[in-house]
């Protein structure tokens, strides 16, 4: 016979998204919800990740809104030091380990169904015994797996590769043990990046790295991207003034590496790529001196000896391992209303921060009623790939910003929960710093709004 599972949500996906949605539901509501999985556990791509990836923002912007990643410290040693702590894969993975079982297990209003999938017949597959279980026809779907990542782990390597020819996933850097006279990175974006410092700080030297970068990126520094409300306004500040300046994409970019804000590798190329990750000062410094950097388009055949690429071909040594790094960590779906008929689909709310409009999401159903009101509150916005995606995304999230928070109660929320990135303090306990940047942010917000309109 057919179980019937009872839940109010059926939550698709327990990665960073669907945790933090159901976080914030159950915090704010009675409802009940089913939480499936096709993995073994909670923690989505963290699960399969490259064993040396850390977070590339800090820990407290990210996870769920109820519960603190990390310690909230500072770290004291390193070359970070002075930045806040980001976590590791294990220590990601723990945390929603533990969110699971002594937070929404233990509320008993979330039953985990992991090896599941999801039918759009409202039904629920066991991926290791073949059970289905129904789901009740008014139970609400929330789709936390539309902008999923893919990872070279679960992805093999967009190009052809030929008998004999040893191309490895990233994660596989950790297991090597017969080192080679050379390493091919495939790869423009964080996890390339990741790759080559993971190397270069262990010993392999520069002259034998080969960098295949399809695009240049521009990519963020870390140092202003900081859970300090006067650092992270102030940069926001600084982007506002450059983009009412600024007569082009280009020149937006460019204004925006003289305050501080964007870095480039390479400072004698014009960058097309605008995901922007974040990187530190001394990653920057030890990608700079890789000097074997390929730019001929997209790799189209690996061989032994040899890679060929759009625009031409490049030799390899005959023992190289090519080292692919060239899913497509982010997606770029059309971006469509998070709350629809069918279905509740996650996206972005804010420029970027996924966990936090993930929970912005989750407490709007939870305290309001009308889908259209939810919409219109808390629209969604894309990722960036390009230069004017990224101008798109800051004008589309700050946009959004102000709508979810003219409600009270929802700032009252967002100010609340470390997740969001431009949380506020009470008034009493403000800074003369932050009251300056809130100052410059009331001028350059309109100014920039109508920049970064003109430039994307």
């Amino acid at each position: 016979m057919t179980r019937v599972v009872q839940a109010d949500y059926l939550v698709v996906g327990a990665g960073a998204a669907g945790m933090a949605f159901t976080d914030a539901l159950i915090d704010h509501s009675n409802a009940r919800v089913a939480l499936v999985d096709r993995r073994h556990g909670v923690g989505g791509h963290w699960l399969d990740a490259y064993p040396f990836v850390r977070l590339h923002q800090a820990s407290a912007f990210y996870g769920v809104a109820s519960t603190l990643l990390g310690r909230g410290q500072l770290q004291h040693r390193g070359p970070e030091s002075g930045l806040h702590e980001r976590a590791d894969s294990a220590e990601i993975c723990s945390y929603y380990s533990h969110i699971l079982t002594d937070r929404m297990l233990e509320s008993d209003r979330v039953e985990f169904l992991p090896n599941c999938s999801y039918l759009p017949t409202h039904q629920i597959l066991s991926r290791v015994s073949g059970q289905l279980l129904q789901v009740p026809p008014d139970c609400r779907v929330v789709d936390a797996r539309y902008l999923s990542p893919d990872i070279p782990a679960n992805n093999s390597a967009p190009f052809e590769v030929a008998d004999g020819t040893r191309v490895i996933p990233v994660g596989d850097l950790a297991r090597i043990d017969l080192a080679p006279s050379q390493y091919v990175i495939v790869g423009s974006g964080k996890t390339a990046s990741d790759a080559c410092v993971w190397l270069l700080s262990h010993g392999v030297e520069a002259v034998n790295i080969c960098w295949i970068r399809p695009r240049e990126p521009w990519l963020l520094n870390r140092a202003v991207v900081q859970p300090d409300p006067a650092v992270f306004l102030g940069m926001a500040a600084d982007i506002m003034e450059a983009a009412a300046a600024a007569p082009s994409l280009e020149e937006l970019f460019l204004r925006m590496e003289d305050a501080g804000i964007m870095v480039r590798i390479d400072r004698s190329l014009t960058p097309t790529m605008a995901k922007t990750p974040t990187l530190a000062k001394w990653e920057l410094e030890q990608l700079r001196t890789i000097e074997h950097v390929v730019r001929l388009g997209h790799v189209r055949q690996a061989e032994t000896g040899r890679i060929t690429l759009e625009q031409g071909s490049v030799p390899t040594a005959k023992d190289a391992v090519i080292v692919h790094c060239a899913a497509s960590g982010l997606k770029y779906p059309p971006v469509i209303p998070i709350w629809s008929r069918t279905a509740i689909t996650l996206q972005p709310i804010r420029a970027g921060f996924p966990c936090f409009g993930a929970a912005l999401a989750g407490y709007v159903e939870a305290t309001r009623d009308d889908d259209a009101e939810k919409n219109r509150l808390c629209p969604a916005t894309p990722y960036p790939n390009s230069l004017a995606d990224w101008a798109l995304m800051n004008l589309l999230g700050t946009r959004a910003s102000m709508s979810f928070n003219s409600e009270p109660d929802i700032k009252a929320w967002a100010d609340g929960v470390a997740i969001n990135p431009a949380r506020l303090p009470p008034e009493r306990d403000r800074t003369s710093e932050l009251q300056d940047v809130l100052t410059r942010l009331k001028v350059q917000v309109p100014r920039g709004l109508a920049g970064l309109a003109r430039l994307s």
